[in-house]
């Protein structure tokens, strides 16, 4: 599994880094083969929305080569969504098979169109913003629509992780992540209790 994580200015971090850590160790524990990951954006280096800059390594790839890909939010979603060059190049993971946000990623992932038709959550301070972009916004911490994930406010990063990790894999190995990451909140085994199309 070959997973993109979309970077960009203004982002929020832990929108990203909750995801990150937990995501990532299907890789190191092996739950799944050739598990790897590219950090991806519009710059070879990006300003977090407190100032945390951080070096890019993949500048603008074709993101078609993915089979995961990853949208943070932050404030600055909100502008970003009208940039058309940003928004085509995410348009490059149309035939990614996952497609994942946290928070306003989900602004970038409904301007880029893979929303369409789809329940999806954000932060609550952004629901009427998602509004255009969706079939119904729904008012959950996750949302699972097929192979879209979105999660809400900054910290569903961390669960949503988790969520996404149960559902390529099962809740031992989500409950085997919980106790790496030392995170006793996420409830494995509640996948029925999320938004599910």
């Amino acid at each position: 599994m070959k997973i993109a994580f979309v970077l960009f200015d203004g982002m929020t971090t832990l929108d990203f880094a909750g995801f990150f850590e937990a995501i990532t160790w299907m890789g190191i524990l092996g739950a799944k083969e050739n598990v790897t990951w590219d950090f991806c954006s519009n710059k070879e280096e990006i300003t977090d929305d407190r100032g945390l800059t951080v070096k890019v390594t993949h500048v603008y790839p074709d993101l078609s080569v993915y089979d995961l890909l990853f949208v943070p939010g932050g404030f600055a979603t909100r502008s970003l969504r009208f940039d058309a060059a940003f928004i085509t190049w995410l348009q490059t993971s149309g035939n990614v098979t996952y497609k994942v946000s946290v928070c306003t990623g989900a602004l970038l992932l409904g301007a880029a169109g893979f929303l369409h038709g789809k329940k999806a959550t954000t932060n609550p301070s952004a629901y009427e913003l998602l509004t255009p972009y969706c079939s119904e916004v729904v008012k959950k911490r996750i949302v699972r629509d097929g192979n879209l994930f979105t999660g809400g406010g900054v910290s569903a990063s961390i669960d949503l992780g988790l969520f996404v990790i149960e559902s390529l894999t099962d809740s031992d190995f989500a409950q085997q992540v919980q106790q790496k990451m030392d995170y006793p909140y996420y409830q494995a085994g509640q996948i029925s209790k999320v938004s599910l199309e």
